[in-house]
């Protein structure tokens, strides 16, 4: 019997209920829109700014196995002991992706017993993880201080509170400090998530708990390289003692081909850029601060629309509504502007939402318009 003849009505049952919902998720592509919906916050990926300082000659475009077999090499764990000390940790561990990261240090260190508590807000690789793990698990309202007490005082065994620093769909950051003081006093293991900080915020890109002096105080911190680095991958910082765990019991590290030479070769170059980004960084701000300050009417809106309150380049716009948001998104594009829609079930329903991302490319003219047609929508 050839696949043509197979019935896979199961399939579709699932995918209709997605379009009834206005919620079928499509691949598209940006067509030369003005850029309002990547991740590639310094423009290190559009300016190409990591070609002119890579020589990919004698590089190898495969690693040939993973880690534990084949697949490790000189270059990558000097990759690791040199992107740790630029994060001030005693030691790093690089995975594929940042989704691979997460889910592979989640799934493996809390055991059975213990409790993870986590911000409901958090990523989905990070609540995937999570579900993978045999410990406990609970959530605690979005940066809910409160809450995340009351949390901790029931937990058992060890405790893993584990939170963004800057969150990917309302671009707000956590209360670390406090965080940190709440972990301290109910002997939390602290677990960061950097991927949307990294390169952005610090002086140097350094990321949000080395900004505010934290690095001593968390368990693990994940920093991923598919952001504003413009590369792929990812690394859990830590110490030696957890990296020698993540390396023996992390299945998505122990069970997969590694980066091969070519991709850790990139990712040193980026490492090398774009601490000295800082006009870059500066830009970025003064886009952000305007962007901010020319909305704040939303924040009045009758109609439903509201404006997040960030300070990274993650702007969320509220529109409620799968129909309502995939519309506006279109007419954007009609008009040369690629923004993104958000749809229920990836944020809470009445939570959909044009996600906004800003870039030091962008230039004071291309914002003015995204503006003027974001302030058109409840005139």
């Amino acid at each position: 019997m050839g696949c043509k003849d197979m019935n896979e009505d199961f399939l579709n049952k699932k995918l209709e209920e997605r379009r009834q919902q206005n919620a079928l998720r499509q691949l598209r592509l940006s067509d030369n829109a003005v850029d309002f919906c990547s991740n590639d916050y310094l423009g290190i990926v559009k300016n190409d700014l990591i070609n002119p300082h890579f020589s990919p000659e004698g590089l190898k475009h495969g690693s040939t196995g993973s880690r534990l077999l084949a697949g490790n090499y000189p270059l990558i764990e000097e990759a690791e002991r040199f992107i740790a000390q630029f994060h001030q940790a005693d030691s790093g561990l690089i995975f594929n992706s940042g989704y691979d990261a997460n889910t592979g240090l989640l799934s493996s260190i809390p055991q059975r017993g213990d409790t993870l508590i986590y911000d409901q807000l958090s990523h989905a690789s990070i609540r995937d993880g999570i579900r993978l793990s045999f410990a406990r698990s609970f959530s605690f309202m979005h940066n809910s201080l409160e809450e995340l007490e009351s949390q901790l005082r029931a937990a058992k065994g060890n405790i893993f509170v584990v939170t963004e620093s800057v969150f990917s769909m309302d671009g707000d950051m956590a209360p670390l400090q406090e965080i940190c003081g709440l972990c301290k006093k109910y002997k939390a293991h602290l677990i960061v998530d950097e991927a949307h900080a990294t390169g952005v915020v610090g002086r140097r890109g350094e990321g949000l708990v080395q900004q505010l002096g934290l690095q001593e105080e968390c368990f693990a911190r994940i920093h991923t390289f598919s952001k504003a680095l413009g590369c792929h991958g990812a690394i859990v910082l830590g110490s030696g003692l957890l990296r020698n765990f993540l390396v023996n019991f992390s299945r998505p590290f122990i069970y997969t081909t590694a980066l091969p030479e070519i991709s850790i070769a990139a990712i040193l170059v980026s490492y090398q850029l774009f601490p000295q980004m800082d006009v870059e960084r500066n830009h970025l701000d003064k886009l952000i601060d305007t962007f901010q300050k020319e909305l704040s009417h939303f924040s009045r809106a009758q109609d439903g629309l509201g404006l997040l309150t960030s300070n990274t380049p993650i702007q969320g716009v509220i529109v409620p509504g799968n129909d309502e948001v995939r519309n506006i998104s279109k007419r954007f594009a009609e008009v040369n502007l690629d923004v993104r829609p958000i749809l229920y079930p990836s944020v809470a329903r009445g939570k959909e939402r044009l996600r906004v991302v800003l870039h030091s490319f962008n230039t004071s003219e291309e914002l003015e318009k995204l503006i003027l047609c974001l302030s058109s929508l409840h005139k």
